[in-house]
């Protein structure tokens, strides 16, 4: 009853449609944190590279330094993966879907890197998977009607990312 009450009040004066994407509507997403992830990534990739070709260090060292570099690329690989897949899940609607063909597989595709990230130590791939997060937060900012623009990231390993126009 309730229900048909609000209804009729709502044909004389016109309440403005809510919409959400959960039953909380915070409607706060941002892929930064996928983007600074992958950058974490190639960076522990780096650290790595350096530890194994730099100057012989005592064996407790280089293996407590790598141990903290591997569990740091996991974890971030991994972050970067949520927190696509919670955009992508949560944010992404069939309309975003038609506007842009390639966002399923581009998803898909981060998936993939994100654990071939976990699984090697290869800056080539770190590095596909930073230009896949980037575009896919490109599409993301587009769907926002928000222009994006490529920096260099301030921070090692100063390679270049997605960032919207404020």
């Amino acid at each position: 009853m309730l229900h048909q009450v609000v209804k009729a009040f709502d044909r004389v004066v016109h309440f403005e449609e809510a919409r959400a994407h959960c039953d909380i509507p915070c409607g706060i997403y941002d892929p930064h944190l996928a983007q600074v992830a992958a950058l974490t990534v190639i960076r522990m990739v780096d650290l790595m590279e350096e530890l194994s070709k730099g100057p012989e260090v005592e064996a407790m060292v280089f293996h407590n330094s790598m141990a903290r570099y591997i569990a740091v690329k996991e974890e971030h690989a991994e972050l970067l993966k949520k927190e696509v897949r919670v955009i992508y899940g949560d944010y992404i609607k069939q309309e975003h879907l038609d506007k842009y063909p390639e966002l399923a597989g581009l998803v898909h595709k981060i998936f993939q890197l994100g654990s071939k990230a976990r699984q090697s130590v290869n800056r080539a791939q770190a590095l596909e998977l930073l230009a896949a997060v980037n575009r896919f937060a490109e599409i993301y900012w587009e769907t926002k009607g928000i222009a994006t623009k490529r920096v260099k990231a301030p921070y090692k390993p100063s390679e270049e990312m997605v960032l919207p126009v404020l």
